[in-house]
C-alpha cells in the first residue's frame, strides 16, 4: 500500500490487520510510506516505473484523477461496496462528469478551533458561537497577558490559508453554495463574502503574538500542548498531538450573529484505489470490500482519531474531541476546501496563490481587497475561458 501516512505502520500491524485477518486470513498488508511533501512525485515515479504497490492511498480530486486518466488506477464504478458511500464522498474520486469512480472513499478531516479548557475556566470564558463573542474572548485573553490568545503558524502560509481563511470563510460564502458559485463564475472572488472573510483574517493579527511571521506550525503545536496558548486553529488530524498532553475541546467556526446557520469544512481527504498493474487485483478487491464495511469504518475512525469514515454506516467514536467535531455534521452545513475541485488547475494555481496571499493579509502587508482582486484576475484569465471552452 502506497501511503503518505508515515505514522500508520503500527495502526495496521497492531489494530487493523488483526481485525482484517478474522475475515481475510490470507491477506497481509505492507505499507510503503512516503512523507506527505514527497508523496505525489514519488508515487507517480513508482507508477511510471511499474514499481508501485498493489494499493494506492488516493489524494482527493485532481491528483488522483490524473493517475486514473494515465491508466494507473482500476475503474471502481461497479464496485459493490461503493453503495455504502454518499454522493459527495464519491465525487472526490470521480471524473468531472461523475461517469467513472476510481478510488473508494475512506476518510475526511474536519477543521475548526481547539481551546484549552483549563484556561477558559480560569478566565471564566465560554466557547464563542458568534464572531463578536470570538473577538471578545481573544481580547479578554490578550488583556490578561498570561497566554497567547490565538496560536496561528503565520510562517507557514498553508496554515494561514487552510486553517485560517478556509476555516472561517464558509460562514461568509455559505458553504457549498458559495464554492459552487465561484466555480461556475456566478460570484467572483472579489465579491463581498470572500473579501469579508479575508478582512476577518486581517483582524487576527493583534492576537497571534509578536513576530508572527516567525511562528511555525511546530511552534504553535508546542505552545498549545504546553498550555501557553488558549486557542489554536486546528484540523481534526491534530487530535492525537494533544491527547493526553492538554485538557482541550473544540468549537466550530463562529457565525455572524446568533441564530445564523453554521458552516464548517469537512474535507474529503483520503481514498484508496487499486494499481492497474497489480498482480494481486483479486486480493486487493476483497480488501476494499472489507474497507467498505461498518467494521472497518468504526475500527479506522477510532484507531486514527480525527480521520472520520466517509461511509453511511453508523459507528461510535471513543475520543471525546473527535465525537464533538463529528457532531457538527448534525448541527451545521459542511463543505470542502474552496480550491480542491477545478479551481487549482490553472497557472498560477488557486491554492498556491491563496496560501501566499492569505499570509500577506494576516501579516498586514496586503489588504483584503488587493488580494481578492489579484486572485479573481488570475481565475478570470484562466478559468473563465476554460469554462466557456468546455
Amino acid at each position: 500500500m502506497e501511503t503518505w501516512r508515515v505514522d500508520d505502520q503500527d495502526l495496521w500491524q497492531k489494530t487493523l490487520s488483526p481485525i482484517l485477518h478474522q475475515t481475510l486470513p490470507e491477506v497481509d498488508i505492507q505499507l510503503n510510506p512516503v512523507k506527505t511533501s514527497d508523496y505525489d512525485a514519488t508515487l507517480r515515479q513508482r507508477l511510471d516505473n511499474n514499481a508501485a504497490g498493489d494499493l494506492i492511498i488516493c489524494r482527493p480530486y485532481d491528483q488522483s484523477l490524473a493517475l486514473f486518466q494515465a491508466g494507473h488506477l482500476v475503474d471502481l464504478t461497479e464496485f459493490p461496496g461503493m453503495e455504502n458511500f454518499p454522493r459527495f464522498a464519491k465525487s472526490a474520486w470521480q471524473t468531472d462528469t461523475g461517469a467513472a469512480t476510481f478510488c473508494l472513499p475512506i476518510a475526511s478531516v474536519i477543521q475548526g478551533f481547539f481551546y484549552n479548557v483549563d484556561i477558559f475556566k480560569q478566565l471564566q470564558l465560554q466557547p464563542p458561537t458568534t464572531r463578536e463573542e470570538f473577538f471578545a474572548v481573544l481580547e479578554r485573553i490578550r488583556q490578561d497577558g498570561r497566554y497567547l490568545p490565538l496560536a496561528l503558524a503565520a510562517h507557514d502560509n498553508w496554515v494561514v490559508s487552510e486553517l485560517g481563511f478556509l476555516n472561517i470563510g464558509p460562514a461568509y460564502w455559505k458553504g457549498e453554495d458559495g464554492r459552487l458559485a465561484l466555480i461556475h463564475g456566478e460570484r467572483p472572488f472579489n465579491s463581498a463574502p470572500f473579501v469579508a472573510a479575508l478582512d476577518e483574517l486581517r483582524q487576527w493579527k493583534p492576537y497571534i503574538g509578536p513576530e508572527p511571521e516567525q511562528r511555525t506550525e511546530a511552534q504553535t503545536v508546542k505552545d498549545f500542548a504546553e498550555g501557553k496558548a488558549a486557542i489554536i486553529v486546528a484540523g481534526s488530524w491534530s487530535i492525537p498531538q494533544f491527547t493526553g498532553k492538554v485538557n482541550f475541546a473544540a468549537f466550530h467556526p463562529p457565525v455572524g450573529k446568533r441564530g445564523d446557520a453554521c458552516y464548517f469544512v469537512d474535507h474529503t481527504d483520503m481514498g484508496i484505489g487499486i494499481n492497474s498493474a497489480s498482480p494481486h487485483k483479486e486480493a486487493a478487491w476483497r480488501l476494499l470490500e472489507w474497507m467498505s464495511s461498518d467494521e472497518f469504518a468504526e475500527a479506522f475512525s477510532n484507531a486514527v482519531p480525527g480521520f472520520f469514515s466517509l461511509s453511511n454506516h453508523f459507528f461510535e467514536l471513543q475520543n471525546p474531541v473527535a465525537q464533538q467535531m463529528m457532531s457538527w455534521r448534525d448541527e451545521c452545513d459542511s463543505t470542502i476546501r474552496l480550491g480542491a475541485q477545478f479551481l487549482s488547475r490553472g497557472e498560477p494555481a488557486f491554492n498556491a496563490q491563496l496560501n501566499q496571499l492569505s499570509q500577506a493579509v494576516v501579516l498586514g502587508t496586503r489588504t483584503p481587497e488587493e488580494v481578492a482582486d489579484q486572485i479573481q484576475q488570475a481565475l478570470a484569465s484562466w478559468y473563465g475561458p476554460q469554462a466557456r471552452a468546455n
